[in-house]
């Protein structure tokens, strides 16, 4: 059976429909329900509290099977706090207070910005969350606006929703048994941004988000660095299952993360094709398992050996014969069938995965040992669980046969996370109908007097930004780059500041072009923090350094952390003053004894480069070669 494989696709043809969610941070002065200040702290907390979350009815009698998956994993939750900047709220023993009014101006002045139809009144609602990142189960959150619209540079986008919600607690460490949250996070302010379906390329949605949430950040009451953005991604095809896709966590990886999971709905349909042309059928898959313990008894392999010294088993789920060759089919690359499945056991067990019959011998486990559980099965494929819980043996055997039943359906709608190569991995099933209810220590939200405060203001819009670097001397599309980058608030920060002294095309080319350069080289550019970037043009403006040395700084600043007037000393790239340049020209003029103009640029700049300007180096070989008497242009 061939597989689908990233490369070209016709997604205009898949009936590709993409939905963005956009989540920023806002700067306000105190979070959403309580008078606590915002600020995310890395000091050692001041006391922890032990919690176990559990489920609860809808007030229409229902479960949340989101909520309920994570109830299933039984795990106690750790939160730390602090006594300054923590209060009785993010704990959970205090009703929320009122609303933040500087927050809900602020989602009213972007629900405008969108077109959107505010809501006479808000409402705050509880969402049911129960993965421990909100210690009272739920999450608080109020649907601003509705029926927006987007528009920019061609694109016309649908604004569905847009909320003002507080954002989740912050997870510190996380092991089978427990979770450690920070609660210094949980409560500040939120917007999320929720799209309609799109049909736009993948490379075109990326687009699209940068463009929203710069948006917000134009309003100048977001918040700036990194985690205060976060994208998330509803994907489907024709055929397919819409999937949410959490945590997208850089702007450019969301091509890829929609491309992966085309691909890997598309190999899923292929697959189910496949299990119906063999002719299994929903009432062959069933939990048949046979103990194989004793076939292991001496094995090689650490992983099983683990599991039997600790009083553990073993056993063998039977699988019909159309299964064969189809456990180990390539999804996403690096990602095969059976690895989805073993997601599945990872999140609803505390097993460690699975090992199926396509990919042994594997892993310790020998070909005679493989011959002996396959006449136990009689011969059929199947897949290896080991566990020391009975109860996790037998969730996994539950969940792994309702999991190849749905193989014969097609793709599962689920909620994934995404890593960071762009594949996905399974995180819970998708929340239903039963998350969302009223909160009841909370008075609605007349939106009168907010409306009418967020009229009164005037946000700089994208195409006012994009006009205002052209006349600043940038070109268009440069503009557009920026725009559509990580970088765009701290270039557009630089700019106001260097505009009078650094040409704004070399601010904007820093960003984009030599950027993406240093990027392909393997260059971390995490390591490189807002203010070394100010530093470095700091020393441009001063004419310290020349711009054909940015590179080099910013690599060099990259690799050992060093500041870059360090890293200019280090690397003697302090530029020459014109007499320096001059000496040196002179010095290489009368060494080779060329004297054709361009030719000599060449030489000079290879010997000059990154510490002198091409105009200096331009300069002082025509006066050398006026010295000489000899001028030519070649």
């Amino acid at each position: 059976m061939s597989k689908f494989a990233p490369g070209k696709i016709d997604y205009r043809a898949l009936g590709l429909k993409v939905g963005l969610e956009i989540h920023v941070q806002l700067e306000s002065k105190r979070k959403l329900f309580c008078e606590c200040p915002p600020v995310v702290r890395n000091d050692s907390p001041h006391f922890r509290i032990v919690r176990r979350l559990r489920p609860t009815l809808s007030e229409l009698g229902e479960v949340d099977p989101a909520a309920l998956w994570e109830f299933r994993k039984r795990r106690t939750y750790i939160y730390e706090g602090y006594f300054d900047t923590t209060c009785l709220v993010e704990l959970d023993e205090e009703p929320p207070h009122d609303p933040d009014p500087y927050s809900l101006e602020t989602a009213i002045l972007v629900a405008k910005m969108f077109n959107a139809k505010v809501f006479d009144e808000l409402y705050v609602m509880r969402k049911i969350v129960i993965d421990g990142s909100n210690v009272s189960g739920f999450q608080r959150t109020m649907l601003v606006a509705c029926d927006g619209v987007a528009e920019f540079f061609g694109y016309k986008v649908p604004i569905w929703t847009i909320a003002l919600e507080e954002d989740a607690a912050r997870k510190i460490e996380e092991t089978e048994h427990y979770v450690v949250y920070r609660l210094d996070r949980l409560g500040i302010p939120l917007i999320e941004i929720s799209t309609g379906p799109l049909t736009y390329s993948p490379q075109e949605i990326a687009e699209i988000a940068a463009y929203i949430g710069y948006s917000i950040k134009l309003t100048g009451r977001a918040k700036r660095g990194i985690g205060t953005v976060r994208q998330d991604l509803n994907v489907s095809i024709s055929g397919g299952a819409k999937t949410e896709i959490k945590g997208i966590p850089d702007l450019s990886l969301i091509p890829k993360v929609i491309e992966y999971e085309v691909v890997r709905q598309l190999n899923l349909l292929r697959i189910r094709d496949e299990l119906v042309r063999r002719g299994v059928k929903v009432e062959d898959i069933v939990p048949d398992v046979v103990d194989v313990s004793d076939v292991f008894s001496n094995t090689r392999s650490n992983m099983i050996r683990r599991v039997l010294e600790q009083g553990g088993k073993v056993v063998a789920l039977r699988l019909p014969e159309g299964f064969r060759g189809l456990l180990g089919t390539e999804v996403q690359p690096g990602r095969r069938f059976g690895t989805e499945l073993a997601d599945y056991v990872r999140s609803w067990t505390w097993l460690k995965g699975i090992v199926h019959s396509d990919e042994l011998p594997a892993y310790g486990i020998s070909r005679s040992e493989v011959s002996r559980i396959e006449e136990r099965v009689g011969g059929r494929p199947f897949i290896l669980i080991a566990g020391v819980s009975e109860q996790d043996v037998r969730d996994a055997v539950d969940i792994l046969v309702k999991r190849l039943r749905y193989a014969l359906v097609g793709v599962p709608e689920e909620t994934r996370a995404a890593n960071p190569d762009g594949t996905t991995r399974f995180m819970r099933p998708r929340p239903g109908s039963a998350r969302m209810y009223p909160e009841t220590d909370l008075r609605p939200v007349v939106t009168i007097e907010l409306v009418r405060r967020a009229e009164e203001m005037r946000v700089e819009t994208i195409d006012k930004k994009v006009e205002k670097y052209v006349s600043l001397g940038a070109n268009k599309e440069l503009a557009l780059q920026v725009l559509r980058s990580p970088y765009a608030e701290l270039a557009d920060r630089l700019v106001e500041k260097y505009r009078d002294s650094v040409p704004v095309s070399v601010i904007l080319s820093t960003f984009t072009t030599t950027l993406k350069s240093l990027q392909k080289e393997g260059v971390d550019l995490s390591k490189i923090s807002e203010d070394m970037f100010d530093e470095l043009f700091d020393l441009l403006a001063r004419r310290v350094i020349v711009k054909e040395a940015i590179p080099d700084v910013l690599r060099e600043c990259a690799r050992t952390g060093m500041r870059p007037r360090d890293v200019v000393e280090k690397l003697g790239l302090r530029r020459l003053s014109f007499d320096e340049v001059l000496l040196k020209v002179r010095q290489i003029v009368e060494s080779c004894g060329v004297r054709d103009e361009k030719k000599l640029l060449g030489m000079c700049m290879r010997e000059l480069r990154g510490r002198a300007e091409v105009e200096d180096v331009k300069e002082a070989i025509r006066e050398v070669l006026s010295t000489m008497g000899q001028v030519t242009s070649g």
